[in-house]
């Protein structure tokens, strides 16, 4: 009983958070005129949890995640282990990047201790709720994914599955969707 609890306490959460559900999106495969109408992900370059600066620009050639997040919100925490899976999952071939971005305002170390507690394996920058504004995100934790040229392909405001994620990512990628049987995050390793 307590796996049906927890979800539906982090689906209760969400709404505390945000509205839920996905916001625009990947217009299907690789119709290079749908590429065309995306919109440009705005540039940033926002420093990491050691104060490196990390430039989203610098990242062209990639299909880049970005999940909008924050220490007070409670379904954020549930999107770790998610984020964690696919990231791990694409580390290898390098051909996709998440990266975290805070939006709190207490400064590196609140996050640091945050995230230590939560183990993100993926980097987390410090952000704020000006910039996921910016990228259409309305609540948290939202997620924006930008294709390889650096256009926004889809933005998506709750919890997502790894599934679902990996769908996107194939999506943006022109590749076929993963099946849950043959996608590589349920496999055993």
């Amino acid at each position: 009983m307590r796996p049906i609890l927890t979800v539906l306490l982090a689906a209760l959460l969400a709404a505390a958070c945000g509205p839920s559900g996905s916001e625009g999106g990947a217009s299907g495969g690789d119709d290079a005129s749908a590429e065309e109408t995306r919109e440009l992900a705005p540039d940033f370059t926002l420093n990491d949890l050691s104060g490196t600066p990390v430039r989203l620009e610098e990242l062209r050639g990639k299909v880049v995640v970005l999940d909008f997040w924050a220490t007070w919100c409670p379904p954020c925490e549930f999107q770790i282990p998610i984020l964690n899976q696919v990231y791990e999952a694409h580390q290898e071939v390098g051909d996709v990047e998440i990266l975290g971005i805070s939006v709190d305002t207490e400064g590196p170390e609140v996050v640091q201790e945050y995230i230590a507690k939560h183990e993100a394996a993926y980097p987390i920058l410090m952000g704020s709720e000006s910039l996921a504004r910016t990228f259409g995100a309305p609540g948290f934790p939202s997620l924006i994914v930008v294709d390889p040229s650096g256009r926004i392909a889809d933005v998506h405001v709750g919890l997502i599955e790894a599934l679902e994620l990996e769908e996107v990512i194939a999506t943006v990628k022109g590749e076929d969707a993963p099946s849950e049987a043959s996608a590589p995050l349920n496999q055993p390793g």
